[in-house]
C-alpha cells in the first residue's frame, strides 16, 4: 500500500497519464463559500519529455498576462517544477469549457505575440533566460493535441 501524500499530484500515477491534457486538480472551499479551482495543464509526457527552461519562462510571462483577457478570476498560473506543465487557479468558476476555451485563446495569443511581457530586470527575476520563439513552440505543440486534452489517462 502506497501512503497518501499531502500534495495531489504526488499521488497521481504520472506513468498512467497521457499528455496533453487539462485536468481539475481539486476544489478549496474558503471560510466564506468562495471556490478555488485549481487545475492540472499538462503540456508534455512526464517523465519522457519537457519544456526547455527559455521557452517555459516566456510561455509563463504570455500566459500569465494574456489569459486573464479570457477568463475572469485567474488566481494564478506557475509553472509545474519539473517543466511538464502549469498549474492554474480560479476563483469561483467551475466552468471546464470556460478554462479549456481560455487557454486556447490565450495559446494563439503566444502565437501572435511579437515580444514577451515583462522581460526586463525591472520586472523579471531572470530577465536574461527567455525565448519568444521557444515560447511559440511550445504553444503550438499544445495546440496540436488540442482535441485530447479531456482525455487524461491513456487507454
Amino acid at each position: 500500500m502506497v501512503k497518501k501524500m499531502n500534495v495531489e499530484s504526488f499521488n497521481l500515477d504520472h506513468t498512467k497519464v497521457k499528455a496533453p491534457y487539462v485536468r481539475l486538480v481539486g476544489v478549496t472551499t474558503g471560510q466564506n463559500g468562495d471556490k478555488v479551482y485549481k487545475y492540472d495543464i499538462r503540456f508534455r509526457q512526464p517523465n519522457k519529455d519537457h519544456m526547455e527552461m527559455a521557452g517555459l519562462h516566456s510561455i509563463e510571462h504570455l500566459m500569465a498576462e494574456n489569459i486573464r483577457n479570457h477568463i475572469d478570476n485567474v488566481l494564478d498560473i506557475s509553472p509545474m517544477g519539473c517543466q511538464t506543465g502549469f498549474y492554474l487557479s480560479i476563483l469561483n468558476n467551475d466552468n471546464f469549457d470556460d478554462v479549456v476555451d481560455a487557454l486556447e485563446k490565450t495559446l494563439h495569443d503566444v502565437l501572435n505575440a511579437t515580444e514577451v511581457p515583462a522581460c526586463n530586470e525591472v520586472q523579471c527575476g531572470w530577465a536574461a533566460n527567455h525565448s519568444l520563439e521557444g515560447a511559440k513552440d511550445i504553444a503550438k505543440k499544445m495546440l496540436e493535441g488540442k482535441d485530447e486534452w479531456h482525455i487524461v489517462f491513456a487507454e
